[in-house]
Formats: C-alpha cells, sequence, structure tokens
C-alpha cells in the first residue's frame, strides 16, 4: 500500500510540475525544487543542489534528468518511468492542443501579449533559485569564494561562451584538490 501511495505521489508531484513549468528546462528547476525539497521533503538542499549539478553536467533537458534521479531514488526503475512520464505527459498533450489551434489564435493580440510576458516570467524564477543557491553557498564557503566561484562562471559561460557543464567538471576538479573543511567555512563566514 505504501509503494501506491510513493507512486501516485510522485506521479502526482511532476504531473504538477510538468504543467506548470514552461518555457524549457531551467524553468523547471524551481518548481522541482519546491516540490521535491521544501513540500514532500524527499531530498535535502544539499543533496538538491548537488542533483541539480552532476545533472546539468550531461546532456539532455535538466528537467527530465532530475525527475529520472527523484524517481529512481524514490521508487527505483518503475519511479524513473512514473517520474519522467508525468513530467512529460502534460506537455506532449498541450503540444499536440496548442499546435492543432495555434494556426487560427496566432493573430489575436492576447496571444501575442501571453508570448511575449512568458520571458520575464521565466527570469524571475531563475533569479529566485539563484538567489538560494547563493544563500547554500554563502553558508558553505562564504562570500570570497562564492563571488570568485560566480563571477568566474558568470565571466566563462557569458563571454567565452564555455559549457556551463564543463564549468562545473572544472569546479569539481577543483573542488578534489581543494577541498573545504568545516573549519575553513566557519572561519570565512565569521
Amino acid at each position: 500500500m505504501k509503494k501506491q501511495r510513493n507512486f501516485f505521489s510522485l506521479f502526482l508531484t511532476f504531473f504538477r510540475i510538468g504543467i506548470l513549468g514552461y518555457g524549457g528546462g531551467p524553468s523547471f528547476i524551481p518548481l522541482v525544487y519546491l516540490e521535491v525539497v521544501k513540500n514532500n521533503k524527499w531530498m535535502s538542499a544539499d543533496e538538491f543542489n548537488d542533483v541539480l549539478a552532476i545533472g546539468n553536467t550531461l546532456p539532455g533537458p535538466i528537467s527530465t534528468k532530475m525527475a529520472g534521479y527523484i524517481g529512481w531514488k524514490l521508487a527505483g526503475p518503475f519511479g524513473v518511468v512514473i517520474a519522467v512520464s508525468a513530467l512529460v505527459l502534460p506537455t506532449a498533450l498541450a503540444v499536440i492542443l496548442l499546435l492543432t489551434s495555434m494556426t487560427a489564435l496566432h493573430d489575436l493580440p492576447w496571444v501575442q501579449g501571453m508570448r511575449k510576458s512568458i520571458p520575464p516570467v521565466i527570469g524571475a524564477m531563475l533569479g529566485v533559485i539563484i538567489y538560494q543557491f547563493m544563500g547554500t553557498s554563502l553558508k558553505e564557503m562564504g562570500w570570497l569564494k562564492s563571488l570568485v566561484i560566480f563571477s568566474g562562471a558568470l565571466l566563462f559561460m557569458g563571454t567565452f561562451k564555455i559549457h556551463p557543464g564543463l564549468i562545473i567538471i572544472i569546479i569539481i576538479i577543483g573542488a578534489l584538490l581543494w577541498p573545504v573543511s568545516k573549519d575553513d567555512s566557519e572561519v570565512q563566514n565569521s
């Protein structure tokens, strides 16, 4: 009985994320965080950050990779199928419905206005998740290291167009070569 509840809860959670998430993989991240960490408490914020970092290094949409990992963690192989299917189902249905009616509606002003209002909303959602990650980073590493890593990542991605996955791999290698002990983070936060 408990396993069936987990399957049902897993399906409903990712179906809800699939319905509410719009604009591609990154827009799903705050929704997954809210549902998985805050509402259901299936993982800690630190584990979520780790899953997000590792997921960003792999090819493909981040939302389906996260759904697959969380499904696996909660319910094994069948959990992967449930979580990923639930996440993709609303989008697949919406694409079929919208593409069949878009030709008739694309000239209407409210449709054009809706399309133009989406990027700022996604930007705000990404800003919230960046703010939350920076809080975790400041607690764990202090201002100086956080600012250096954040600025370096922005510089390399924005100016030099280096893929975020490569930057994450470099940071992982750096962390392996220069581990931060608890004493280091306590000194920097003081």
